[in-house]
């Protein structure tokens, strides 16, 4: 008589690892909202109350939407492998575009509009516009590559796109966070080293407590006495009064935000390599579950996250969602399925209810932004490991665009104030001419440096592969995006431009004062790609390395002679 095949273990969506994961998860996501309210409000003077009713809840309806659907996609996956141990794969906010969008759209864009003549309300509602075409079109883009994702990642070198990632993860991500960190020091450095103890040391808090949570508490705590004992800088926070239910959001839906596409066609060079670099993360978040146990599909991951992308942008929301890369760690918590609907509710409730405006006023940034800066090392260390290793200092140069907005902010921050402008004192009048010199390539080299940052990485990957005549394309296209300013544009605001044209275009035209050294730059690109072009001829016959292994004994012999 013949034995029945065993029954599968029924699956248990909801286990007790699932609290662990979801105040991770959660932490993360409300870090992204609380980044973009403080960033815009502090660094671009953008009215606080205008994004917490307008931005806030369309972006938190992208995570509620994503997250639900991952749950029932997780709850279907058990349910066809007949496996009770799948965990949900993780989405939430893009924390490089969450800083991208702020610095190089949203926050420009809105300074672009003041300095149009617009009063602060409506450069912010111009501001939200733009911010809405943006996103839109990076979950459009995500739709229509979903299903060549694969062909994408086989096209682009890791260290192209993962290179680009890491410099936004190591200056923005990880830096920028830090100056707010260690502004309170006390609480700051103790948040810091418990979430790097914990999540990058992996030692855990006494009771299992996430180091997440463990952070926010106890660094809060301190903070909160020194608040109470009059420590310099240290203040209560005014409760803010709660708009519950907000509606401003619901405006996106009357689609106003149409008419302002001419303006946001400017920002999209900056945005899409944003939303093709999340496609190749999906993928990459995908091998990891797979890795794990969970066989997901490549196209349905990257599905969800454009459909919640998109949502998002119809709602009024202006950062894109993603998949986070974090799946196994999640599963080594003994998270199931419950900590992503959990964080869909939550992170949901926030910004469509309105408590989000709470939790912005009462979390200080020292306490949560060190999860911020973890996250920022682990893309940086991520993008290294997930490279060969020869391409390594394709990685590396990759950063380099990346430093140049870095060495620029400050000065750009000291040339914006209101007494520098009273003054009338300007980059341009500066006495000395190698520093105006100076300041004018620095601006020129973080013009587009994320697209830069891509395609320089590009073009050293491929010379380390010894395919010069992918390196020469790369450098064509790349002297061809300069000639119309979608990288190194010299202008304001990294506006696009034409070089010649009739008067009627205005503005579009570039004016003769940049036109050298735009041409300069676009030169430069097509020399090299000549050059190369002409070498790859000479290289048919010379074997290429085959691993990193053959790459490492020859950098060693150039070395040592």
């Amino acid at each position: 008589m013949s034995q029945s095949p065993p029954v599968a273990e029924r699956y248990q969506w909801a286990k007790k690892g699932d609290i662990n994961a979801f105040f991770g998860l959660l932490l993360d996501n409300l870090s992204g909202l609380i980044l973009l309210v403080a960033l815009m409000g502090f660094r671009f003077g953008f009215p606080t109350e205008f994004a917490l009713t307008a931005m806030v809840p369309g972006t938190a309806l992208g995570v509620l939407v994503g997250d639900l659907i991952f749950f029932f996609v997780a709850l279907r996956l058990a349910k066809r492998t007949g496996r009770n141990d799948v965990t949900a794969m993780p989405l939430g906010l893009d924390t490089p575009s969450t800083f991208g969008m702020v610095f190089f759209v949203l926050g420009p864009s809105f300074l672009d509009g003041k300095a149009m003549g617009l009063e602060a309300l409506d450069a912010a509602q111009r501001t939200w516009h733009i911010g809405i075409w943006c996103v839109l079109m990076s979950g459009v883009l995500k739709l229509v590559l979903a299903p060549f994702s694969e062909k994408i990642r086989q096209l682009v070198p890791r260290a192209g796109l993962l290179g680009s990632l890491a410099a936004i993860a190591l200056v923005l991500i990880s830096f920028i966070p830090l100056l707010d960190v260690l502004k309170h020091p006390l609480p700051g450095m103790l948040a810091l080293v418990i979430v790097l103890t914990t999540l990058v040391g992996q030692i855990e808090l006494p009771f299992r407590t996430p180091g997440t949570l463990g952070a926010l508490v106890v660094a809060g705590i301190v903070y909160y006495i020194l608040c109470g004992v009059g420590g310099p800088g240290y203040h209560w926070p005014s409760t803010p009064e709660v708009q519950w239910f907000p509606q401003k959001w619901l405006e996106a839906w009357q689609f106003n935000w149409l008419n302002d596409f001419s303006a946001a066609l400017s920002y999209l060079p900056i945005v899409l390599p944003f939303a093709l670099a999340t496609i190749v993360g999906g993928i990459d978040c995908t091998e990891s579950a797979v890795a794990a146990g969970d066989e997901y599909d490549t196209r349905t991951v990257i599905g969800v996250e454009a459909v919640a992308t998109i949502l998002a942008a119809l709602s009024g929301g202006v950062i894109q969602t993603t998949p986070y890369i974090g799946h196994p760690a999640y599963k080594a918590m003994g998270g199931r399925a419950a900590y992503t609907l959990a964080t869909a509710l939550v992170v949901g409730a926030a910004g469509l209810v309105g408590f989000f405006s709470l939790i912005n006023t009462w979390l200080p940034p020292a306490t949560v932004y060190p999860i911020l800066m973890f996250i920022g090392l682990e893309i940086t260390a991520q993008s290294f490991l997930a490279t060969p290793r020869r391409h390594y200092p394709a990685v590396a140069m990759a950063c380099l665009p990346a430093l140049a907005f870095l060495a620029l902010m400050i000065p750009g921050q000291i040339f914006g104030d209101d007494a520098m402008s009273a003054a009338g004192i300007t980059q341009d009048k500066l006495a000395n001419e190698g520093l105006r010199a100076s300041l004018q390539t620095l601006t020129m080299i973080s013009s587009g440096f994320i697209l830069v940052s891509l395609l320089w990485a590009w073009m050293l990957a491929s010379v380390i592969d010894r395919r010069l005549n992918v390196a020469s394309w790369v450098m064509f296209a790349a002297g061809c995006l300069t000639l119309v300013g979608v990288i190194h544009s010299p202008l304001p605001g990294n506006r696009l431009f034409i070089p010649f044209g009739p008067e009627s275009f205005g503005d579009l035209v570039l004016t003769a004062t940049y036109r050298w050294q735009v041409f300069e730059f676009a030169g430069a690109y097509m020399l090299t790609a000549a050059v190369l072009a002409i070498w790859s001829r000479f290289l048919a016959t010379q074997e290429s390395p085959a691993d990193d292994r053959q790459f490492d004994a020859h950098a060693s012999q150039e070395i040592a002679s």
